[in-house]
């Protein structure tokens, strides 16, 4: 049930974009806002999010030079941390009426394994359909910047996990896949420009969350 239709409820909030758009400063923000909000919220990730799932996550993002990972296994994978992630911190967090802030959903299935890897959209719609059933985020922030531009700034982060050294076209791909989500959503999503300054971006995730607060 989507917390829309529970207004007492929690309120899910997810951050998406590719690597280098500042998912992480943008976190780091909000947590700083709702913390002065006095608002009872956590903040959790995919992939990962529980001890299983952290494991999962492990397999998921570490290379592996003895084995290359088949997209529909990467694709399994990832819902199986996020169904772990739904019951065990998400539905438990919205029911007592806190803040759910999440670094990637489902969002980012269509965008990485649907764009990236290529696989047929409506299978993912399917693994959403079964495993999600209705859950949908209340909100969802894109930080949107060129590949380019992302895989610039991500690159000086230290050493790049086994999906962080795919290739430009890749990522490019990814990054259309989230553009296609949003024109689907239109009414969830925010589209923030990654590529201004910091000082703008944290404008824009003010102006959005003080509206959110003034409903």
């Amino acid at each position: 049930m989507t917390t829309q239709e529970n207004p007492q409820k929690g309120f899910f909030l997810t951050i998406e974009g590719i690597e280098g758009v500042g998912k992480s400063t943008a976190l780091k923000f909000i947590q700083d806002y709702l913390t002065q909000a006095n608002k009872n919220f956590i903040v959790t990730r995919e992939p990962g999010g529980t001890p299983i799932a952290e494991q999962i996550r492990q397999v998921l993002l570490t290379p592996n030079s003895a084995e290359t990972m088949i997209p529909e296994t990467e694709l399994l994978l990832m819902f199986a941390c996020r169904v772990q992630h739904i019951h065990q911190v998400i539905l438990p967090a919205l029911a007592a009426g806190k803040w759910v802030v999440s670094d990637r959903y489902s969002d980012a299935s269509f965008a990485y394994q649907g764009g990236g890897r290529g696989i047929d959209v409506s299978r993912i719609e399917m693994l959403e359909k079964w495993l999600l059933q209705d859950l949908r985020p209340d909100l969802t922030l894109l930080l949107d910047a060129p590949a380019q531009i992302g895989l610039e700034r991500a690159k000086h982060r230290g050493p790049q996990d086994r999906i962080e050294q795919e290739k430009m076209a890749f990522f490019e791909r990814v990054r259309r896949g989230y553009l296609d989500r949003m024109q689907q959503d239109k009414k969830r999503f925010r589209l923030i420009d990654a590529t201004q300054p910091l000082e703008n971006v944290r404008t824009t995730l003010k102006r959005i969350l003080d509206a959110i607060n003034q409903q």
